[in-house]
């Protein structure tokens, strides 16, 4: 059916502004990239299989934790992956949120390696361990196996019992594997935007 005059114009006004990319903006809204994607999907998983990770795994996870960017570069950050039927159970010893898991990442941090604020003091260690933790959970997740992020632990008890943390930190655990559980009810609860962000 032969198209109106109308009809044709609307055509080439829709052609002219796709060249001068006038409608760039519609068109990338209307995507979602893969990190939205993966960072909209990822959940605290509580629950695990007792499939080992393989070292090609961990490897990829530690290299994205290297990556992380630090304050000033100063990288004032260890992994340990505890993956040994002894270490774990040491482990589960200074707290109850392993789940079962056959590996987990402990990040610490040397507040006397790391960069400091001028202003106010404020040393950047705790805030560059937390980088490198989100990187290590992102990393697991785009791998598809299942992470946490564990707060609740006996810093002591895991000093004492792992005397190769000695001069850092213990900031978070990170336990990963194949998951066993899907996420829990609260993860799709976010406040509205308008109360997160704002423009000043």
């Amino acid at each position: 059916m032969k198209k109106t005059f109308i009809e044709r114009i609307s055509d080439i006004t829709h052609i002219h502004r796709r060249a001068a990319f006038a409608d760039l903006p519609e068109r990338i809204a209307a995507k979602e990239t893969a990190f939205h994607a993966l960072v909209k999907e990822r959940y605290s998983c509580r629950a695990y299989k007792d499939t080992p990770l393989t070292d090609a795994q961990i490897g990829q996870i530690l290299e994205a934790a290297r990556l992380a960017p630090t304050a000033a570069n100063r990288q004032p950050v260890h992994v340990w992956v505890v993956k040994s039927p002894e270490g774990l159970e040491k482990l589960g010893g200074a707290t109850n949120y392993i789940y079962g898991a056959p590996a987990v990442f402990m990040v610490g941090a040397r507040a006397d390696a790391a960069w400091v604020r001028k202003y106010d003091g404020k040393n950047g260690a705790e805030i560059d361990a937390a980088i490198v933790g989100t990187h290590i959970m992102l990393e697991a997740s785009a791998l598809g196996l299942g992470n946490v992020w564990v707060g609740s632990f006996d810093p002591a008890k895991i000093k004492a019992d792992f005397p190769e943390t000695e001069g850092y930190e213990i900031v978070a655990l990170f336990p990963v594997g194949v998951p066993d559980a899907g996420a829990g009810p609260k993860h799709e609860e976010r406040v509205p935007m308008e109360q997160f962000a704002s423009e000043i």
